[in-house]
């Protein structure tokens, strides 16, 4: 497999544990990588670990501010000479961490805050990899349900969800339509995207053996019956997940773009039939 980045900053945002900081590992021989996460000090062991060109940020992003303070890292300030190579994020939500309304602002409105923040720097061959969840392929959904997804960033995003008749303090449900609506959002700014030369996609995980996959097991046994009856029989581990992300910013993977990747150990194919 040939792996010609873009040349640019790399950065990974939700980098401090898990997911997030597996792709990093794999990102940091690529060059100058950012790593940012709503944990300063975890990022900061993390780069320490890695060592050479990497960057550790605080990130919250659901603070427009600490975004706008990660673009500014990736392209040195006002007027410097920093692009886009690939960014890849992690942070999430995940139903056992918060009620409804939480949720949505981390998975789908905080996604939709990156992408947008990132594209004025976005160069030919910018890539971004924005993490949904398995998740999103086990519930329905519905043409009015999807028009409000399809605008997170509407200051009556929660109302219009509550007159279609959703509990939006509902963590599973916020769960499920969140990672839905990064779907949606991937498909629809792609073409933005390619307008730039650069790429979109998102990627859906399945059930991962990393401390906030551990947490939701605990409180959702029905996770077990969903890993026995997978093709694979088993969780994947971080590093699993990790290296598909890190293949979508790559070369290989030049003319994918505005699409799910589903890495699930063929959980959603057996539940689905």
């Amino acid at each position: 497999m040939t792996d010609h980045p873009p040349h640019g900053v790399n950065v990974v945002i939700g980098a401090a544990n898990g997911m997030g900081a597996a792709v990093a590992r794999l990102l940091a021989p690529r060059g100058r990588l950012v790593i940012a996460d709503r944990d300063p000090s975890g990022v900061l062991e993390l780069a320490a670990e890695i060592g050479g060109d990497v960057e550790a940020v605080g990130c919250d992003i659901t603070v427009p501010a600490q975004v706008d303070e990660v673009v500014d890292t990736v392209t040195g300030g006002l007027g410097g000479p920093g692009g886009l190579g690939a960014l890849v994020l992690t942070a999430g939500s995940s139903p056992s961490m918060g009620p409804g309304r939480p949720i949505y602002d981390v998975n789908l409105l905080g996604t939709a805050r990156v992408v947008r923040a990132f594209e004025p720097v976005l160069q030919p061959g910018s890539v971004a990899v924005c993490f949904s969840s398995m998740a999103a392929y086990l519930a329905p959904s519905s043409p009015e349900i999807d028009a409000v997804l399809d605008d997170p960033e509407s200051p009556t995003f929660l109302a219009d969800l509550e007159v279609h008749g959703i509990d939006v303090d509902n963590p599973q449900v916020a769960y499920v339509l969140s990672k839905q609506g990064v779907q949606r959002l991937i498909r629809h700014r792609a073409r933005v995207w390619g307008e730039r030369g650069a790429r979109l996609l998102s990627l859906s995980p399945g059930i991962i053996d990393t401390g906030m996959g551990r947490l939701e097991a605990a409180n959702e046994p029905a996770m077990a019956d969903m890993v026995a009856a997978s093709a694979l029989g088993r969780e994947a581990r971080p590093e699993e997940v990790a290296a598909v992300a890190v293949f979508l910013t790559s070369d290989d993977a030049s003319f994918m773009t505005g699409t799910d990747v589903l890495v699930d150990g063929g959980a959603v194919a057996a539940m689905l039939g």
